[in-house]
């Protein structure tokens, strides 16, 4: 069977064509329409849910940010309040793949914890 002809990235998105499209369940997206208020669907006859492209946009970063970047729900709803852009997106626009990027905010780079290593162990070594 032929695959149906995808959208144009202008389209209005229903629930179900954007959580197959995260590859989440459908609830997921109504919860987290419950947990960020900057996620709002028009919602038409019969409550169904239209996700313009902004919507659209909005939930790959929310599903980027809790699945793939580490943030927990509270972090991305401060993220979103504070108007930041995520560490995430500003590597991804001036690096592809950066060196030594922390996997999470705060963590420091594999360098220095290698080095902090190191000196833990000579500080533990027994002196002869």
């Amino acid at each position: 069977m032929a695959d149906a002809p995808r959208k144009s990235d202008q389209a209005f998105r229903t629930i179900g064509e954007l959580a197959s499209d995260l590859g989440v369940p459908q609830h997921i997206l109504r919860y987290w329409e419950t947990r960020f208020p900057q996620l709002r669907p028009l919602q038409r006859a019969g409550n169904r849910r239209y996700y313009r492209p902004a919507d659209v946009a909005l939930a790959h970063r929310i599903h980027r940010l809790l699945s793939k970047d580490g943030y927990t729900i509270r972090g991305v709803q401060q993220l979103l309040e504070s108007g930041a852009r995520d560490p995430g997106e500003a590597e991804s626009a001036t690096d592809p793949a950066p060196a030594a990027a922390p996997a999470r905010p705060g963590a420091l780079p594999l360098d220095e914890l290698r080095a902090i290593r190191r000196t833990l162990a000579e500080a533990l070594e027994p002196s002869l």
